[in-house]
């Protein structure tokens, strides 16, 4: 059985987007992974493309508004930065809300940074799925 998780971060240009790729890549037979931003940027930054293909992973996705998503019913809607944390109290849509917060690689505009959040992504998220997919 897949199930279904939401990365939301604001702009949808870096961690949520990064989210996405790695579960997909990383765990896609038990989950399907999707990302939305609260404001979303329009566009998807060749940084956090960098560093996922840095790992084999090529990301396809485009910057894309929650509302999007508002009918899909998923098992997580996970918050990947705190101001789409506190932005979330309008995520109406189904599925469990949980917070992880990873610092804005954007923010330095650093390639290091982007690897460090990346890696970070991937260890976390594929473990907190992990987890939390043998208790659904």
């Amino acid at each position: 059985m897949q199930h279904k998780v939401l990365f939301l971060c604001t702009g949808n240009s870096c961690r949520s987007q990064m989210a996405e790729a790695l579960i997909n890549a990383r765990l896609g037979a038990t989950w399907q992974a999707f990302s939305a931003g609260t404001k979303p940027t329009g566009y998807v930054h060749p940084k956090a493309l960098r560093a996922l293909a840095e790992i084999g992973i090529t990301h396809t996705g485009r910057s894309k508004l929650a509302d999007e998503f508002r009918d899909l019913n998923f098992d997580l809607v996970i918050t990947v930065c705190d101001a789409a944390a506190e932005d979330c109290p309008l995520w109406l849509g189904q599925g469990k809300r949980m917070h992880h917060s990873f610092p804005d690689p954007a923010a330095t505009d650093n390639m290091d940074a982007f690897r460090t959040v990346r890696d970070a992504l991937e260890k976390e998220l594929t473990a907190l799925l992990q987890a939390y997919a043998e208790e659904l």
